[in-house]
């Protein structure tokens, strides 16, 4: 995904995450206070954009973008469900005694409907996947249960929304877990400044992966990835890898993940594959890995990058929709 380059800004802000992994770090050490305070942070940026798409399109751009007359007000009662949210999390929070992480500053640089809603389903998905990657690491039987809660209404969010974009409300059997540094670095690049001693979370980011803008909807066993750039900046970052050094793309669709060997193009700048794995479904998350086995906070040099993948010849008519 191409997010304009927004990862230098973020970078630059001194924010409450940590700079971006270069050298292998150990998984954080996490407690329940600290998944809570994760899922706080995710909810405050999809209520900022919830709240900028509200603001700056009405009912009928939607409409004229070719979604039906309800949609822009289902929108409006997915974010207040959202706020109801981020008040429960806050709540819990102080009543254990904890600090709730404060909402950062947040520039998503969309510049029409079309973009709003692409990225849109995005967010609702990663959203998802993220709360269930937490959940494995909830020791506090109350606290699963309504981080389970919220996970249940995210993800009937995310399957209104893909089914009004014509993606397919239910493209897999299994949700995607996602870990918190893969999360982290997604979201990274859409936050500008954050509040002065906020609340600190224990994350690193990942180098940026950026998929080069296809003209085309990606279909499983069929379609080719490039990463733009991509083997270019693994030399930057890892020292030891070369144009002989085997990387893998590492696809994360549902349960599964997939390892597949890539090789140098465009001028010895880009990494690419030629066909996307049959088992990659609807929201699929994509790391690089220096190994044929493992996609771990030890092994991964950059990533995730998101693909909207769909079943061979099941890729809807026209245009794709706009890279992000």
């Amino acid at each position: 995904m191409h997010f304009l380059n927004a990862i230098a800004l973020f970078l630059a802000a001194g924010l409450s995450i940590a700079s971006p992994v270069v050298k292998r770090l150990p998984t954080p050490v996490v407690n329940d206070a600290t998944v809570l305070n994760f899922i706080l942070s995710l909810e405050y940026l999809q209520s900022a954009f919830f709240t900028e798409g509200l603001q700056n399109y009405t009912q009928a751009d939607f409409v004229g973008a070719g979604l039906p007359d309800t949609f822009y007000d289902n929108l409006k009662t997915i974010y207040e469900e959202d706020r109801t949210q981020i008040t429960f999390l806050v709540d819990s929070l102080n009543a254990a005694g904890v600090t709730p992480i404060q909402p950062l500053t947040y520039a998503f640089g969309v510049p029409d409907v079309k973009f709003f809603l692409t990225l849109l389903s995005v967010l609702e998905g990663a959203g998802v996947s993220a709360y269930l990657g937490a959940t494995a690491s909830i020791v506090d039987k109350a606290s699963l249960t309504a981080v389970g809660s919220v996970l249940a209404v995210q993800s009937r969010h995310s399957s209104y929304i893909r089914g009004a974009l014509g993606q397919g409300p239910f493209p897999n059997a299994f949700e995607t877990p996602i870990a918190f540094n893969e999360i982290y670095t997604l979201i990274s690049v859409f936050i500008a400044g954050s509040p002065a001693n906020n609340t600190k979370l224990p994350f690193q980011l990942y180098p940026y992966l950026e998929l080069e803008c296809a003209q085309y909807y990606y279909e499983a066993d069929r379609s080719p990835v490039t990463f733009q750039g991509a083997f270019t900046t693994a030399m930057q970052n890892n020292p030891n890898i070369t144009a002989s050094t085997p990387v893998y793309a590492v696809f994360l669709s549902g349960l599964q993940r997939t390892f597949v060997p890539l090789r140098i193009t465009q001028g010895n700048e880009d990494y690419k594959i030629d066909t996307i794995p049959a088992m990659a479904l609807g929201q699929v998350y994509v790391v690089l890995s220096n190994s044929a086995t493992l996609a771990d906070d030890e092994n991964i040099i950059a990533g995730p990058a998101i693909l909207q993948v769909y079943p061979k010849g099941m890729a809807p008519a026209g245009s794709p929709p706009p890279c992000l």
